[in-house]
């Protein structure tokens, strides 16, 4: 069996997944956990952009991940994805979402599915890790800062002219010293 064939064995996440313990806790125990979690994968799927506490976030990224490269992989007619979209999604109306909306919108994509920001703190109060996690490609005005235009700000434009004045300066005193 050659190495392309391997790769098509495993699943490929795209983003990284790390092995530590995570201690998150839940009153009703593991079930209570993973049913928090199923509760987040379906808001993600359905809403596209959720704001969350960033472990949770962080843990429900990879599980939507899974799912929507499942989804890509094998389709809508391979008795295992459909299992797992079942059973992730609490709402049975985003399973349809999942293979006729992110799928098609997504099977040619190289980056992750999801992203995933650091909201900022409230002040003041008690200082809980807020992100926020989203689905690329959403409707939703994008969370990026615009770095295209920073060249026109005026702090900007202040310093690109003192460092031309700067390099005049030392050009002439180069020229003065050369002669």
């Amino acid at each position: 069996m050659n190495q392309a064939d391997v790769t098509k064995l495993m699943s490929q996440l795209r983003i990284a997944v790390r092995p530590n313990k995570r201690n998150l806790k839940n009153p009703d125990g593991p079930e209570g956990r993973l049913l928090k979690l199923r509760k987040t994968v379906t808001a993600l799927m359905k809403h596209e952009r959720i704001e969350l506490f960033y472990n949770r976030a962080d843990e429900a990224r990879g599980y939507a991940e899974l799912l929507i490269s499942n989804a890509i992989r094998y389709g809508d007619r391979h008795k295992a994805t459909m299992e797992l979209a079942d059973y992730w999604l609490l709402e049975k109306q985003l399973v349809h979402k999942l293979f006729k909306v992110l799928v098609p919108r997504y099977e040619n994509h190289n980056l992750s599915y999801t992203r995933m920001y650091k909201a900022p703190r409230d002040y003041p109060g008690t200082y809980y890790r807020q992100s926020v996690l989203e689905l690329r490609g959403n409707p939703y005005p994008t969370l990026d800062t615009d770095h295209s235009q920073n060249r026109n700000l005026l702090h900007n434009v202040l310093l690109d002219e003192a460092r031309k004045e700067f390099r005049r300066q030392k050009l002439s005193d180069l020229v003065k010293s050369s002669q």
